[in-house]
């Protein structure tokens, strides 16, 4: 069961943290100064701006604390990201899941933080709002979907399809829970406490600068793991910079297909959700979404995230 969420209102708080690396501080105030003018107030964590220890916003304990001060404060009804990088799995195991049970609220992250937004998801039904991050996103020009964005906060059902970049790689449709998030840190999961539950889902995966010959030994790595055991569907993220010096254009999606060979269910490729070019499309994991893959490529998001 997932817990549902209220919609979001204009004018509302946003809590801004940094579970992970440290972000650029002129990219934060690019990036706030967008939400801000889209009529939402958001708040740094106390922490958020820390650089250091070597590459990270802090420490363990610093980032815990303003993430789940960030979950318990009444006055913001969403957590941001500023950024991934790396370093949200050092705060999994201290996750204090119970404590975030208590004031759920959607949580806008990707990449490194897949981890953490899967564990919340998979452990308590925490919605998983794979999209936009202050200082990743929100601080470029066209840098976020606002169309999938505020259908997300608003609890909406909506659509994406060619115009988001969506295409085909092998025809069919299906519909199951809509999973997944950055392909290296779900790989990267396997044999910990935290394995991505994969089975019976529709799967999204995408990440960035993997050459195709990478993203075919993970994808050889999670079907050899059983993580595509009863999985109604897959789609690739844009793939941003997944090419290999010198090397046709088709290799990845050829690669991708020979990983995937003999898996039945309808494949789709090039969505802009996560690491993208532009335009950063929400998706929330833990609803039930529609793939239909052919002459029109289309994902569609059908479980609303919010209460009426």
């Amino acid at each position: 069961m997932t817990i549902k969420l209220k919609p979001m209102v204009q004018g509302a708080g946003i809590s801004v943290i940094a579970p992970a690396s440290s972000a650029q501080a002129d990219r934060v105030e690019r990036g706030v100064a967008a939400l801000r003018a889209l009529g939402y107030e958001p708040q740094l964590g106390t922490n958020a701006l820390r650089r250091g220890p070597l590459y990270f916003a802090g420490t363990p304990k610093q980032r815990l604390a303003d993430l789940h001060a960030a979950f318990e404060d009444e006055s913001a009804k969403t957590v941001m990201c500023l950024r991934g990088g790396y370093g949200s799995n050092y705060l999994l195991n201290d996750l204090e899941v119970s404590k975030i049970a208590r004031h759920p609220k959607p949580f806008f992250a990707y990449s490194d933080l897949t981890g953490m937004q899967l564990r919340l998801l998979d452990e308590i039904g925490l919605i998983a709002f794979h999209g936009p991050m202050v200082a990743a996103d929100f601080y470029l020009q066209e840098g976020v979907h606002l169309k999938s964005f505020q259908a997300a906060l608003q609890g909406e059902p909506y659509l994406v399809g060619a115009e988001e970049g969506l295409r085909a790689l092998q025809p069919g449709t299906t519909r199951g829970i809509l999973y997944g998030g950055c392909l290296s840190i779900l790989v990267s999961l396997l044999g910990t406490p935290w394995e991505p539950q994969t089975e019976g889902k529709l799967l999204f995966l995408e990440d960035v600068g993997t050459k195709p010959y990478q993203i075919d030994r993970m994808l050889w790595q999670l079907r050899s793991a059983g993580k595509f055991d009863g999985v109604r569907g897959i789609v690739f993220g844009e793939m941003l910079h997944c090419v290999s010096h010198g090397a046709a254009p088709e290799l990845l999606e050829q690669a991708i297909l020979n990983a995937l060979d003999g898996f039945e269910g309808p494949i789709a490729i090039g969505l802009r959700s996560g690491h993208v070019s532009h335009q950063n499309v929400t998706l929330r994991f833990g609803v039930e979404a529609k793939l239909t893959v052919g002459d029109a490529t289309r994902l569609e998001l059908l479980d609303p995230a919010g209460t009426a």
